[in-house]
């Protein structure tokens, strides 16, 4: 019984999403991992005066990645933690975040390319 609400449940779900959903099975994304909110909303100021990511991410960041201008290649569900990833899937290609909260740091994230169906 419990296996028949779960697909009626699923089926439920499934019949609200729009016919033409993307499905995104990888995305591209650089960040910026800093250790406070303070240094995280800092970047973000310079980012909405014209300051290029690549370059706050070059001088900034606390990430190995920062000497590809935090560039983190392509990853697919499950590879990075849940926070980040459930944002950066959630973004537009091009679109910088908000600080993101994880046990690293404090993330800006930049979506730089999605692989969806």
């Amino acid at each position: 019984m419990k296996k028949f609400k779960l697909l009626a449940l699923i089926v439920s779900l499934l019949s609200i999403l729009p016919v033409n959903a993307e499905y995104c099975t990888h995305v591209r994304a650089s960040h910026i991992l800093l250790k406070t909110e303070k240094e995280a909303n800092e970047m973000i100021d310079y980012l909405n005066k014209g300051v290029s990511f690549g370059e706050l991410a070059r001088n900034f960041s606390a990430c190995p990645s920062k000497v590809s201008d935090g560039d983190l290649d392509y990853f697919s569900r499950g590879q990075m933690v849940w926070a980040f990833e459930n944002k950066a899937f959630s973004m537009k290609k091009g679109e910088i975040s908000q600080p993101v909260k994880t046990q690293y740091g404090w993330h800006i994230i930049k979506v730089t390319d999605k692989i969806c169906k």
